[in-house]
């Protein structure tokens, strides 16, 4: 059973919280997507079988056995409308397929609701190229900290070396032929 419309999520980080990252794409389930539309999760799939020619598979796919089995074991427990009792594998909607979505439900609060989605998907992409950004300059510091650091241990070599004595030269042991002596200076 989906949430009641008065109990739906509209703020923005209560939506990207529902977002789910399934074949490195960030998309939300069918049954989130309805309950922010505020419809039926069933009515919401009806209608969404109806127009597939809207829903190209960048838009939206079915979730495989092995995909819902992981995403329900993340979720503990079922009993508030994640799946408990569904005869059919989840549909995920990537971004264009919640607005594509909205569209075909056509409902004030259907167009409301997608551009609080809209906006979620946007935060957790400046996000994601925030953390992108900051991973970059660590990288960059790393290299910067290596090839210093490689500097001072060469440096570092450098002067054990010279402060080495030298290697005392010995004298060959066994019999000699005198032209095969070095001569002293």
């Amino acid at each position: 059973m989906s949430p009641t419309p008065a109990t739906v999520p509209l703020s923005i980080e209560e939506i990207t919280q529902r977002i789910l990252i399934v074949r490195g794409k960030r998309v939300l389930l069918d049954v989130d997507l309805a309950a922010f539309y505020g419809v039926v999760t069933k009515a919401f799939n009806q209608q969404v079988r109806r127009n597939l020619a809207r829903f190209p598979p960048d838009f939206m796919f079915q979730l495989n056995d092995d995909e819902n089995t992981a995403l329900r074991s993340q979720f503990v427990t079922l009993k508030n409308s994640r799946g408990q009792h569904r005869k059919y594998l989840p549909l995920a909607f990537t971004e264009h397929g919640a607005i594509m979505a909205a569209a075909i439900l056509n409902s004030a609060r259907a167009t409301e609701v997608s551009v609080h989605v809209v906006r979620a998907f946007i935060e957790l992409r400046d996000l994601v190229a925030g953390n992108k950004e900051l991973a970059s300059k660590l990288k960059r510091l790393e290299r910067t900290v290596d090839s210093h650091d490689q500097a001072i241990t060469g440096l570092i070599d450098s002067m054990h070396q010279l402060l080495a004595p030298p290697d005392p030269k010995k004298r060959p042991i066994g019999f000699v032929i005198p032209d095969e002596i070095p001569a002293k200076k």
